[in-house]
């Protein structure tokens, strides 16, 4: 005990240094995500709903004939939206006249032992509970049609399309993760608050990084690490995603995603 004594009091101020240090860095993006949400989500009933339609971010299917395929983010719903975000995909083939959205919708359909996986013709870059989506990925022509027909594959072969967990996945975010795993047309850079995406749906501990640039270590979905020339150094404790981005600098953390320099537009 006396040995103990001694090295508290030799490494303290260090030791608590690092606590605060640690708390300040997991409870402000936490507070942030918390707060832009909150303003997101604020307002009347009817204004939230009103927030249903495109975003304009998807070119119209009616004057455009070529494939396109587009991968979108947008703050979960409700209080998930604080740290969380859902994630789709949005394909097009040659002379289609309308999207079709692939997407995970677990709270009607895995919590009752169905499919997961919604193939919904319609828009692509509709606000998602009244949050507007980023557009992450913006394939078009034959970049577009060799993606097609990965995920064409990869939609068909998708391990856990009748499991759905919140949190660590499989979720929304898993799909789409593996998804980039077996389409790397995708170059997919998902963001740090995508919960659910290093959850490996096959139940493998180590895997392509979603980019398909890299590789990634993950325990679970709680514990791992990915490095990758796409989404650059990033640690997963919990889930929550702590990192580096090189192209262009940045960081990546939870609730808030990536904090530096923008990345460049995600267009065809």
């Amino acid at each position: 005990m006396a040995l103990v004594g001694r090295l508290w009091r030799r490494w303290r101020r260090l030791v608590l240094l690092l606590f605060l240090g640690g708390t300040v860095f997991v409870a402000l993006p936490l507070a942030y995500g918390a707060w832009t949400s909150y303003g997101e989500w604020s307002g009347t009933s009817d204004a939230r709903h009103e927030r249903r339609g495109g975003t304009g971010q998807a070119p119209d299917p009616a004057t455009t004939r070529e494939a396109v395929v587009q991968v979108y983010a947008a703050r979960a719903a409700r209080w998930r939206g604080a740290f969380a975000s859902h994630t789709w995909l949005a394909v097009k083939p040659r002379d289609a006249e309308q999207y079709t959205r692939y997407e995970v919708w677990g709270w009607r359909h895995g919590e009752r032992g169905g499919n997961t996986v919604r193939a919904i013709a319609g828009r692509a870059d509709h606000y998602w509970f009244g949050y507007r989506p980023e557009r992450l990925v913006d394939l078009r022509g034959a970049e577009a049609e060799l993606a097609i027909r990965q995920l064409t594959r990869a939609i068909a072969d998708y391990p856990a399309a009748k499991r759905y967990r919140i949190w660590p996945g499989p979720n929304s975010n898993t799909f789409v993760a593996h998804m980039g795993r077996r389409a790397p047309a995708l170059r997919l850079d998902l963001p740090a608050h995508a919960i659910g995406k290093d959850f490996l749906a096959d139940g493998g501990i180590f895997a392509r990084a979603p980019s398909g640039t890299g590789w990634q270590l993950s325990l679970f979905g709680l514990f791992g690490i990915l490095v990758a020339l796409e989404e650059g150094i990033e640690v997963n404790l919990f889930s929550l995603n702590y990192g580096v981005d090189f192209q262009p600098p940045a960081l990546r953390l939870p609730a808030l995603g990536r904090l530096g320099w923008p990345p460049a537009a995600a267009d065809g």
